[in-house]
């Protein structure tokens, strides 16, 4: 005889294993199945506790398009892209399941602080897309290596850590620069213990300011500043060099306490101020170019890499607006009043020549 605490047991027992049987996946749900039938567009699944069986379309089994990567009998996990209802079974896809799981591996990547590999796929407004396991991800220029996107970019692998994975948003941001840095730590004095000064060394130029530019050298980035790119005044490093190009330099100077490198461009050649020596002298009259206007003064071109001045005093008799009477690009002649080039020194003179032909 059924006692009352019975039947209300097994009443129980029954209305469980009938939710169990008709508990509904929801979107984003991962759920096991056995593919077991192939359609024209995909294949079906069977799901367990599913009324009907599931769908697998053909564009959602790999993220190449129309790959077909499973066979009959296969058992997988599957994420469920639309949820069971009375009139449709659940559709289900395997590359939204690689996705959150390569999702879920650049959360951990960022938690663990590691470095991985990002293929560059385009530049855009403010820095650069990329590729990390099938995700599109972004490096802001203040994150890139360079500070400046460049085309050489485009295909290359880099190297980078993970600041921001949010799959709800589909936000992924990268950081070239801290992975960079990283790295730098590690190599640093190694590197630093190969190199000496006055060694000439091979780098590429992976960073451009207005003050100079960064070479890599053997993964340590060496300063190479704007006065030290060309014996000629130049406006701008990027007029000499550019980003991502391979040149050689001269190490002129290794601080090991900071850990850093000066390097030279210029003193690969010969330098101007000792060629001139013994082919100019005081009192000769010669033609230069107008580099330079400033309010002192103007800095005539006399020689290739070799700059004098012509002081403002020196243009007229009168007073004179310098930049009024010189621009840039202008042929003048010019008397040497002073020359000393072991000192980088020579004074120039226009008056001084009128007063010779008065």
């Amino acid at each position: 005889m059924t006692t009352t605490i019975e039947k209300t047991n097994m009443d129980e027992f029954e209305r469980l294993l009938e939710e169990s049987f008709s508990k509904s996946n929801a979107v984003a749900d991962i759920v096991e199945g056995t593919i077991i039938r192939k359609e024209q567009d995909g294949f079906l699944v069977s799901v367990r506790g599913a009324k009907t069986e599931a769908f697998l379309p053909s564009k959602e089994i790999s993220s190449m398009e129309g790959a077909e990567t499973v066979d009959l009998g296969d058992v997988k996990e599957f994420y469920v892209l639309k949820e069971e209802n009375d009139d449709e079974g659940m559709v289900l896809s395997l590359k939204r399941l690689a996705f959150a799981q390569a999702w879920a591996q650049l959360n951990d990547a960022k938690i663990q602080g590691d470095t991985i590999l990002a293929k560059v796929v385009s530049i855009v407004k403010g820095g650069v897309l990329v590729d990390v396991a099938d995700l599109k991800g972004f490096i802001p220029s203040s994150q890139l290596r360079t500070g400046t996107p460049f085309d050489g970019l485009i295909d290359t692998k880099i190297e980078v850590k993970v600041l921001e994975a949010d799959p709800k948003k589909n936000k992924l941001i990268l950081s070239q620069r801290q992975a960079v840095a990283e790295q730098r730590d590690q190599v640093v004095d190694n590197i630093l213990s190969t190199l000496e000064e006055d060694m000439v060394v091979k780098g590429e130029v992976v960073r451009i300011a207005d003050f100079g530019a960064f070479v890599d050298i053997n993964g340590i980035d060496g300063l190479l500043p704007i006065s030290e790119i060309s014996w000629s005044r130049i406006k701008h490093p990027s007029d000499v060099i550019s980003l991502g190009e391979t040149i050689e330099v001269k190490i002129i100077k290794i601080d090991s306490e900071l850990k850093r490198i000066s390097l030279s461009l210029k003193r690969m050649g010969e330098d101007p101020w000792q060629q001139i020596e013994g082919q100019f002298e005081e009192g000769q009259v010669i033609t230069g170019t107008v580099n330079k206007v400033t309010g002192f003064g103007a800095f005539i071109n006399i020689f290739p890499g070799v700059e004098a001045l012509l002081p403002v005093s020196e243009m007229a008799e009168e007073n004179v607006n310098p930049f009024n009477r010189y621009k840039v690009g202008d042929s003048v002649e010019v008397l040497i009043k002073k020359f000393t080039p072991q000192e980088h020194r020579i004074a120039l003179s226009v008056k001084d020549i009128n007063k010779d032909a008065e």
